[in-house]
């Protein structure tokens, strides 16, 4: 989805979840949109995925965008190589909730 579609979406939806996801040992933050029907997509601009360097880019990019609220996920390869499940898909356990 790219920046254009995105406000878009903001504009005429409102039940939708941003969610601010970064890997273990990885210094880029990337943002995804899940709407209703459960449909994911990924932040792109000229076709490719968006990335930023900081929260505060991140934060720039959603208050244009309209949006004040999401959900930072962080993926933990560790927790697979240990044996311990990954909690990615469950709400209380994978997120932590970001207000600016």
């Amino acid at each position: 989805m790219e920046l254009i579609a995105l406000k878009q979406f903001v504009e005429s939806h409102d039940n939708f979840e941003i969610r601010v996801i970064t890997h273990s040992g990885s210094r880029f933050y990337q943002l995804e949109l899940e709407d209703v029907e459960g449909e994911r997509h990924m932040l792109t601009q000229r076709g490719k995925p968006m990335l930023f360097r900081s929260l505060d880019d991140v934060y720039l990019e959603l208050k244009r965008a309209g949006i004040h609220r999401a959900y930072l996920v962080q993926h933990v390869p560790q927790d697979e190589m240990i044996g311990r499940d990954a909690h990615y898909s469950e709400p209380l356990t994978s997120r932590m909730p970001l207000v600016f």
